[in-house]
């Protein structure tokens, strides 16, 4: 007998693992019944999680972080079992500010130079940043890029075009494929791809209430297991049409397959011109233990949270600690064939290239994961 769960997501195309677990049977063969819910609100889809409407969600990861901290509504606590997505962020501005940068010296895929020739471009003017949501990796980005400079406005995704276009907004740092679809109105230019500033950031993750899972491990385990077979399926290349046609259909995305496609291909459209730019992991899914929740990632949103809302960094580092969860990961995903790494933290920003490390079964590659300046972040640091 089919055992139905509930499944909240936004419309982006990081919801890919979630839509592809339903239509192509990987659900299914776990005996499940998948039910999407699509939303437009990050905190509406919060709150139906943390309320009980949906058994799982497609979530922002350093919302997980907060929730379990305390900074969210209510008190319930919320797992990370998986992330969904690595990178898969745009960076776009209005044409006249797109135009100053690249007269600038802005480069699409150097961070470094492009923030140079923003700031320039700015000389100290105000700067309205269109984010989907202030708990985001969106919003970590801009500030690792850019510091408290940007005044953040929160814009759903899908609004992220018509913002921009009314001039409510001077830029915005979007999930695909949103920034792209800016383009095609020609409401925007993309300047620059959020893994040019950290180039293996997790994005969203499957989230569940830690209730949900003690109380039906299983059930858990079954949509991982799903989820996970999706993802190492949107990791082959030469699935990437398929996949687009799928997460763009009416129901889901809504949004032309081609679009899709160019992204999870990396090869972008960055202006009306159609002039394209190859984004090496412009969106990653599966490869370099993409789907693992790393307690170093976590502890890296953590101390940005502490930093930029003033709660109490041991609080909160004990929250990504506890939210991400390598140990249920490991337990449901290694007997299906996970690639296990040997440890669950590591230098965050520390390899410059793939490299291969120990691993179960002993062909894990991870990286390149570096941030845009060469910093390096140690979990253990103060």
């Amino acid at each position: 007998m089919s055992r139905r769960i509930d499944v909240g997501y936004v419309a982006l195309l990081d919801a890919a693992p979630l839509v592809v677990a339903a239509e192509m049977g990987f659900a299914a063969e776990e005996g499940l019944t998948l039910a999407l819910h699509r939303e437009s609100s990050w905190a509406t889809l919060r709150d139906r999680l943390l309320w009980g409407g949906y058994d799982a969600a497609q979530m922002l990861a350093p919302v997980v972080v907060a929730q379990t901290a305390g900074l969210g509504p209510g008190v319930a606590a919320l797992d990370a079992l998986m992330v969904l997505s690595v990178n898969g962020d745009m960076i776009g501005a209005a044409p006249a500010l797109a135009a100053a940068i690249d007269a600038g010296g802005g480069s699409f895929l150097d961070a470094a130079a492009t923030r140079r020739a923003l700031l320039a471009a700015t000389a100290g003017a105000p700067l309205r940043f269109g984010v989907p949501f202030p708990l985001s990796t969106h919003a970590a980005l801009v500030d690792r890029w850019l510091g408290a400079g940007p005044t953040l406005v929160t814009v759903p995704p899908a609004r992220m075009a018509a913002a921009i276009e009314a001039g409510a907004i001077d830029a915005f740092c979007v999930g695909e494929p949103w920034g792209s679809v800016a383009v095609e109105l020609g409401a925007a230019r993309l300047v620059l791809p959020g893994a040019a500033i950290w180039q293996f950031a997790p994005e969203k993750v499957l989230a569940v209430s830690r209730a949900t899972v003690d109380a039906d491990p299983e059930r858990a385990a079954a949509l991982m297991r799903a989820v996970w077979r999706a993802a190492r399926w949107l990791g082959d290349p030469a699935n990437a049409m398929t996949a687009a046609e799928i997460v763009g259909a009416p129901q889901h995305l809504d949004v032309a397959p081609e679009i899709l496609e160019r992204c999870l291909s990396g090869r972008l459209v960055v202006d009306p011109d159609g002039r394209e730019v190859r984004v090496p992991r412009a969106i990653e899914f599966f490869a370099g233990a993409a789907s693992f929740p790393w307690r170093s990632q976590a502890l890296w949103f953590a101390d940005w949270l502490a930093r930029t809302t003033g709660a109490d960094r041991t609080r909160l580092r004990a929250a990504a600690r506890a939210s991400f969860r390598p140990d249920v990961f490991r337990r449901v995903l290694g007997p299906v064939g996970a690639d296990l790494p040997g440890a669950s933290e590591k230098l965050e920003g520390a390899m410059a290239n793939e490299t291969a490390v120990a691993s179960t079964l002993g062909t894990l590659l991870l990286g390149p994961d570096r941030f845009f300046d060469g910093a390096v972040f140690d979990p253990v640091g103060d």
